[in-house]
């Protein structure tokens, strides 16, 4: 899954319009990630750690936002022969197109449906496995109760929801500390603060965090038994609850 470099914010612009999961991002997709989520491969590979243990034959996975299929790839290589089927969906049409590609290129018994849609109109059931991998985010936070419900209600006993983020935190020193460390990544994998700049202004209006107490308590009021943080990373965290 190669990309072009992330050159999308390296040129002052007048206006920063909000940022868009288009042709443009799709394209530098993997090396914006790369960049810019500290831990991601880990997070990636760790997914099909938890697919092999928990994806129950004959059940459906459901990646939900699933750009260029990175998490539907490592999913799909753990669960051979299981009979399952994997829904892909993200509302991206470019994205969509990427990840049709990205899965082309590996052959394998598991059906994988990519559905180019709104996440929240998707139906969830027989669903053993659920990711939503830096998805909630970019959602209203009016509509993040509701679809980690219809997530619930829609997965066998036992399943398994695997939700990354990135967060914020009630400790302002903590988020300074957090945040500062988070730059000086994205400092060390060459963006300049041009770049850092005008990417954060792109994201202000359509990318709101959550606390991890938030997350728990909208997990667990869901119906979820168990929950935890496995990995985090400054202010990037991933969580895990079974049903």
């Amino acid at each position: 899954m190669n990309s072009k470099q992330d050159k999308i914010y390296a040129t002052p612009a007048e206006t920063i319009s909000d940022f868009q999961f288009d042709s443009r991002v799709a394209g530098v997709f993997n090396d914006m990630i790369r960049r810019s989520v500290p831990g991601y491969n880990q997070i990636i590979a760790t997914l099909g750690d938890f697919a092999r243990r928990y994806v129950t034959p004959n059940s459906k996975v459901y990646d939900l936002g699933s750009s260029l299929g990175s998490a539907t790839l490592s999913i799909r290589r753990q669960i051979e022969g299981r009979q399952c089927q994997i829904i892909a969906i993200d509302n991206s049409e470019s994205m969509i197109a990427r990840c049709q590609e990205n899965l082309a290129a590996y052959v394998s018994d598991t059906q994988v449906q990519l559905i180019c849609d709104d996440i929240r109109n998707v139906q969830i059931s027989n669903a053993s496995m659920v990711v939503l991998n830096f998805t909630l985010q970019f959602l209203p936070p009016e509509d993040r109760d509701i679809l980690i419900k219809r997530i619930y209600d829609g997965m066998l006993p036992g399943g398994i929801l695997v939700l990354s983020e990135k967060v914020k935190f009630a400790d302002p020193s903590i988020q300074d500390l957090l945040d500062e460390q988070h730059l000086d990544f994205k400092r060390a994998n060459g963006y300049s603060e041009l770049e850092i700049s005008q990417k954060r202004s792109a994201l202000e209006n359509v990318m709101r965090t959550d606390t991890l107490v938030q997350h728990q308590q909208r997990v667990t009021d869901s119906g979820f038994g168990h929950f935890s943080v496995w990995f985090q990373c400054f202010n990037f965290a991933s969580m895990v609850a079974i049903k």
